[in-house]
């Protein structure tokens, strides 16, 4: 919503001011379609050479979260701690039985609880290949901290392909504005022999292009390209907090420690109350009885 709010500001500051001071909207209707062909065809066209069709769909799935924001809400993040907590129970005392849940996610009855999270694909991995690695007796926490950190850093350089994407048609927008009103000037220079208020009008409409390239790049498709970053590096604190919890069960600490851990671990607008988690677990801990 409030994405949607900021282009309408935008819009009317930038259009808004132009017509009280004077300006006629005319010429820049006039000459928009045209340019918009020119310059938003040329960054397309841009866009397609420098991606393979797997970013190319990545990244327009990923301009959806200008509006949507973060994937992950404070819901999903006290989930987490509640399915971790029950996941660390069960291995700590019956780790046989935990193999049918890390084995197949999808039909394990602790998981299934919890299904926003047992459909992120990176989640569920994250969560089961750290307790098998655990259960093989690869379990020292320094070299398993290492290894999830490697992976976080890749999960991280994937999913901010988007952002880089946007923010490379972003610098390239004002110089495409550019050739578009050289293209402009071109086209007047071969209409010189007209009167001057027809040559003015040609030259505004040259000049549009330069306007709409800079105005896409830095009041559009620049903020896009920030604000999908900005979403990309808070949806990563939800696997941050399967990291930061399982590297402290490996450490051996009580799972209620452990718990703990991720939830101080968490961002403060989405972290869990204390008195809530510690509710929600001796609910856990009444209906595994």
């Amino acid at each position: 919503m409030l994405g949607f709010v900021g282009i309408a500001v935008i819009l009317i500051m930038v259009f808004g001011g132009y017509v009280l001071a004077g300006g006629k909207m005319g010429i820049i209707l006039k000459a928009l379609p045209f340019e918009m062909i020119m310059i938003g065809g040329a960054a397309v066209g841009a866009f397609l050479i420098s991606n393979d069709m797997g970013a190319v769909k990545h990244t327009l799935k990923d301009v959806g979260k200008v509006f949507k924001g973060p994937k992950w809400k404070p819901d999903d993040y006290r989930d987490l701690l509640c399915l971790l907590f029950e996941l660390i129970r069960l291995a700590r005392a019956n780790p046989v039985a935990l193999e049918e849940h890390i084995e197949s996610p999808e039909n394990s009855a602790i998981i299934g609880k919890y299904p926003r999270i047992q459909h992120d694909h990176e989640a569920m991995e994250l969560i089961c290949d750290t307790l098998r690695a655990a259960s093989m007796n690869y379990d020292d926490p320094h070299q398993v901290e290492e290894v999830l950190d490697k992976r976080m850093e890749a999960t991280l350089h994937h999913a901010m392909h988007s952002s880089h994407a946007l923010q490379t048609m972003a610098d390239g927008l004002p110089a495409l504005g550019i050739v578009a009103a050289v293209l402009g000037v071109i086209k007047t220079m071969g209409s010189i022999d007209q009167p001057p208020e027809v040559l003015g009008k040609m030259i505004g409409g040259a000049l549009v292009g330069t306007f709409l390239g800079v105005f896409l790049a830095y009041g559009l498709m620049g903020p896009f390209a920030a604000r999908v970053k900005t979403v990309v590096e808070e949806d990563i604190h939800f696997y941050q907090l399967i990291r930061e919890v399982l590297i402290a069960n490996l450490h051996r600490h009580p799972a209620n420690i452990c718990i703990e851990v991720g939830r101080q671990n968490t961002p403060h607008h989405v972290r869990p109350g204390f008195t809530e988690l510690e509710e929600a677990m001796r609910n856990l801990k009444q209906e595994a009885a």
